[in-house]
């Protein structure tokens, strides 16, 4: 059985901490919503079907899928980070990219559509339009600073997994 995420939603924050690094991520985690669980980073496809809810609520501990951008800094730096998402012009799912800089949001903007437009090109599909979520943070002096956003899996469905074709086999590909 295969579980394959048919709901998900994006959230984005940023934090800073007099102590560490760490605690603004872990601010910046909570102020997006996501700090009560276990995030798993996950590749950055969104499976045909799959639809955007708004931010929920989520049982503390839990197993959690993401795909999730994070920069983390130090005073007098400005970082940003993001996502951009899109979905396939010919309804087959979509595709996430996540990007972290020290710079601008907008200059992350631009990378990001430049990840997207190669995630396009190398699979040979268009998009309908890509959507970008960012956060940008100028870190003030004496403390840490994080910014993140992602994409979260909340719900699944089962599928049970296909043989596959003699040409993916031929090619190496597990059945």
């Amino acid at each position: 059985m295969e579980l394959v995420p048919s709901k998900f939603f994006i959230t984005s924050s940023s934090a800073f901490s007099e102590v560490s690094d760490l605690n603004a991520f872990d601010k910046a985690l909570i102020s997006a919503g996501i700090g009560e669980q276990n995030l798993v980073s996950v590749s950055s496809v969104i499976p045909v079907g799959a639809e955007r809810i708004g931010i929920c609520d989520m049982p503390m501990g839990a197993i959690t899928h993401c795909v999730l951008a994070q920069m983390r800094g130090s005073e007098g730096e400005t970082i940003a980070a993001g996502i951009a998402y899109a979905y396939r012009k010919d309804g087959k799912g979509g595709y996430v990219a996540e990007g972290h800089i020290h710079g601008s949001a907008e200059s992350l903007k631009e990378i990001l559509k430049w990840k997207m437009d190669e995630m396009a090109r190398i699979r040979g599909v268009e998009f309908d339009g890509i959507d970008f979520v960012t956060e940008e943070l100028a870190i003030p002096m004496d403390n840490y600073g994080c910014c993140l956003a992602a994409l979260v899996f909340t719900e699944y469905r089962r599928l049970r997994c296909r043989t596959a074709s003699p040409s993916a086999e031929a090619a190496g590909a597990p059945a």
